[in-house]
């Protein structure tokens, strides 16, 4: 009708605003209501809720949306304007005025804040406080040397969001239901053909089940394979994820060493007085932290461990598309044809972390249980993106993508070794990088580590220490530098500063 003016929906903040102001105002109703109003507001605004410059809804839309009189948040708004806490701008409506409070309004925030006192949360589990100490942010860390980091800045963006539009476009409507498939058929299918013919791994389509990460991935083996107070036998030194997954499953964590042949099974606990394992965690092409490749001697020795003591082996196969003058090394699970060993990948370093997808290739016994936990725990989702995905690998782009990336971090890494060298020609020792997206400095002593990464910080470089990867202290003093997700010059200037300062702080001149 011509002259009727209908006010919009609220949204974005007004929404918010509106919301709030319904739960405020059902609390007091004593208090007459433009006084309710008007206190509300005022005590938002010092608190800071109400942020300096941001629109409040109309009185219009607030009187309708609140059930109120349009004069009583007219009186409340008057008053906050004549106080200096509002301002109205002609033909715009009204805001918040731009005011400071200081000090005033944080004491006024943690007054309601419901902390105590001191203003302590309460406290954490004693799982959660394990969980805590293995859960780095990585805040501030340069790029350089970030471990796990893909060259995010080589990826065909272009090829893969041409794929993505198109997937999203053509997705059916039943994808956007709940699912339970284990994963976009396509994908498996796709994912299958590809670990068959370059891993070695034995798998149908139907062993696949995809899931949101390698992380989720060991989530879901420890909830479904092992109980509080299992033992699991972990590299030492090892992977800080899986520590943290194991920690918060309950699971007593028995650290075997690793050497130059992977990990070390004659040096696992034996003996009737020691309990079994149920799970043993492995990560034999490509082991992290320290680069090694498990020799096949060791390999055959942990299957016949597992068959021994009846466990489960998880093989966690790292960086292991990208290897560096020598032959890919066939996967453990497809050594034999034993069904105790599940198969854990991720598409983090080949594609990109932001993806969050990895995927599990489960003996035939644990198909259908996994599939319906994993669909039950965690939902099943961006199958849109899976189909991508599937093209990506079935065209092609994936094998180019891997080919290319292998001979982009061949070459990062021979930047970083020659940034090191003034230090390595003074003894500084690295290890052999023939796999991977990272190095491994060996250093003498922890005072040197700790010293290290306290003089990077101001430098904005991150450094991680070796020996924070041991479950037992002190472990062995090192420093892991990531050299995939960074280009030449960010690698040179780190590495040139670490050179330094690696030979500053032992006394050696390079």
């Amino acid at each position: 009708m011509r002259g009727l003016r209908v006010e919009p929906a609220p949204n974005g903040h007004a929404g918010w605003v509106i919301d709030a102001l319904g739960i405020v105002l059902t609390r007091s109703p004593e208090t007459p209501l433009t006084q309710h109003l008007y206190r509300a507001l005022r005590g938002w605004v010092q608190e800071g809720r109400l942020v300096n410059g941001q629109q409040l809804p109309s009185s219009r839309l607030l009187a309708r949306e609140l059930g109120l009189g349009r004069n009583t948040v007219i009186a409340a708004f008057d008053q906050l304007i004549a106080e200096g806490f509002l301002e109205t701008r002609h033909g715009a409506g009204t805001f918040v005025a731009d005011l400071t409070f200081g000090e005033l309004a944080a004491e006024a925030c943690n007054a309601g804040s419901g902390r105590n006192q001191t203003g302590a949360l309460p406290a954490l589990s004693r799982r959660g406080e394990q969980l805590l100490l293995r859960s780095g942010t990585g805040a501030g860390r340069h790029p350089a040397f970030a471990p796990g980091v893909p060259a995010l800045d080589r990826f065909p963006r272009e090829i893969w969001q041409r794929l993505l539009r198109r997937h999203v476009q053509r997705m059916p409507s039943a994808w956007m239901d709940y699912q339970t498939q284990g994963g976009v058929p396509a994908l498996r299918e796709a994912l299958s053909d590809y670990l068959r013919l370059s891993r070695s791994v034995r798998c149908r389509p139907e062993q696949v089940l995809v899931v949101q990460g390698a992380q989720q991935g060991f989530e879901l083996i420890a909830r479904m394979l092992g109980d509080s107070g299992d033992r699991v036998w972990i590299e030492e030194p090892g992977y800080g994820g899986a520590q943290a997954c194991f920690a918060s499953a309950g699971f007593e964590m028995v650290p075997v060493p690793v050497d130059d042949e992977g990990m070390d099974i004659a040096a696992a606990p034996h003996g009737k007085a020691q309990a079994a394992p149920r799970l043993i965690y492995v990560t034999p092409s490509h082991q992290y932290p320290s680069g090694v490749t498990m020799s096949l001697a060791r390999r055959l020795a942990l299957l016949e461990a597992a068959e021994r003591h009846d466990a489960w082996v998880i093989e966690d196969d790292y960086d292991s598309e990208f290897r560096y003058g020598q032959r890919p090394i066939a996967a453990l699970q497809g050594l034999v044809a034993d069904p105790r060993v599940i198969y854990v990948g991720t598409l983090s370093k080949v594609m990109y972390p932001g993806m969050r997808l990895g995927y599990l290739v489960l003996p035939e016994s644990l198909i259908e249980p996994f599939r319906r936990v994993n669909a039950r725990l965690h939902r099943e989702g961006q199958y849109a993106v899976q189909a991508a995905l599937a093209e990506f690998i079935s065209c092609g782009q994936f094998s180019r993508h891997i080919s290319r990336m292998r001979e982009c971090y061949r070459g990062r890494q021979a930047r970083l070794r020659e940034a090191l060298a003034p230090a390595v020609a003074q003894g500084l020792r690295l290890s052999e990088g023939l796999a991977g997206m990272h190095l491994v400095a060996w250093l003498d002593r922890h005072e040197d580590e700790s010293a290290l990464v306290a003089a990077a910080e101001p430098q904005g470089i991150g450094l991680s220490p070796l020996s924070h990867y041991y479950l037992q202290p002190p472990g062995r003093p090192g420093l892991v530098l990531g050299y995939a997700g960074a280009d030449d010059t960010e690698i040179e200037r780190a590495g040139s500063w670490l050179a330094n300062e690696w030979l500053k702080l032992t006394g050696r001149t390079g």
